[in-house]
């Protein structure tokens, strides 16, 4: 069964109309969860997102949220990401890239000797 849309009249044209959609936020989610990483991974069903928080001078870093995606939600993102970046940049200016692919592990403190 397909998904009901709305139709309006503008300029004497039909229109599909997208219907409301009603969303309720948990205090606890709405306050965010602090990544420094993530690492995305695939199969042919689903990309699978985890956000990792690494800190200064601990070896372990903790994957804090995972998020599954289909593939067509994963393009949809990127999507709205592209969109949403070039408005912040057309108000705020543009993002400087860090020229490292990763964080360094340590975050710039020396490294430890045995």
């Amino acid at each position: 069964m397909s998904p009901q849309k709305n139709i309006h009249m503008s300029d004497n044209k039909l229109q599909p109309q997208s219907p409301a959609i009603n969303i309720e936020i948990a205090e606890e989610i709405a306050e965010g969860i602090y990544s420094n990483l993530a690492i995305i991974s695939h199969s042919n069903a689903e990309f699978v997102v985890d956000f990792i928080r690494m800190m200064p001078n601990v070896p372990k870093a903790k994957v804090k949220s995972r998020i599954i995606l289909t593939p067509q939600h994963a393009k949809r993102l990127i999507q709205a990401l592209r969109e949403n970046i070039q408005k912040y940049e057309m108000q705020f200016g543009k993002i400087e890239e860090d020229q490292t692919p990763f964080p360094p592990m340590n975050f710039g403190s020396p490294g430890a000797q045995a």
